[in-house]
């Protein structure tokens, strides 16, 4: 009889192989690769994960709950005194400093693969479920539910495409220009209050 899987073993292994997905890509990855990287045999995956799209899957979930994780922990998340483009700055700031740089490529690159339909159904859950999370915030700031699903999509969007920007071209200076733009933007569409 096979031995039943430990939801905290497969938490940690399902976090390694994020972690282990920052530095390699994800873009063409296969099991026993990704096991030789973490220095595993493909049992361990195969005993956490039923297949490829299985880990897949699991990576997108795990990675949107990571998100989400940072974002409400981000200070002034929930306070609608806070205003908006400080959660964005932090989540700039953050996301593009040397601890997270490399999960802000993965993630990058997981849009791009989902932009170009590679990536399972699951790949556009993980973007539309992030501009629902944000619009929770929004929605604390006083926007209507609806107005603030889309606010929350073009602010994810421009921010998505102001980091990408940076990674391709380098240029700091621009993008955080853009940002303050943006800030700025979307400060006028949810006021603190």
């Amino acid at each position: 009889m096979a031995r039943k899987a430990d939801p905290a073993r497969r938490r940690e292994v399902l976090d390694a192989v994020i972690e282990q997905l920052a530095h390699t890509g994800i873009s063409g990855f296969t099991l026993r690769g990704l096991a030789q990287g973490l220095g595993q045999s493909t049992r361990v995956l195969t005993h956490h994960f039923a297949d490829r799209e299985d880990l897949l899957s699991a990576v997108l979930a795990r990675l949107d709950e990571l998100q989400h994780r940072s974002l409400l922990a981000t200070r002034g998340w929930e306070d609608p005194a806070v205003p908006v483009s400080d959660i964005v700055r932090e989540a700039w700031r953050r996301n593009l400093g040397d601890e997270e740089l490399p999960m802000t490529r993965l993630i990058r690159e997981i849009e791009g693969l989902a932009a170009a339909g590679r990536l399972p159904a699951t790949g556009a859950g993980f973007v539309r479920g992030r501009a629902e999370f944000v619009a929770s915030c929004l929605t604390l700031r006083g926007v209507p539910a609806d107005r603030a699903l889309t606010l929350a999509t073009l602010l994810n969007s421009a921010f998505s495409g102001l980091e990408t920007d940076y990674l391709v071209t380098g240029d700091r200076g621009r993008g955080e220009t853009g940002l303050d733009l943006l800030c700025a933007w979307i400060d006028s569409m949810a006021p603190a209050h």
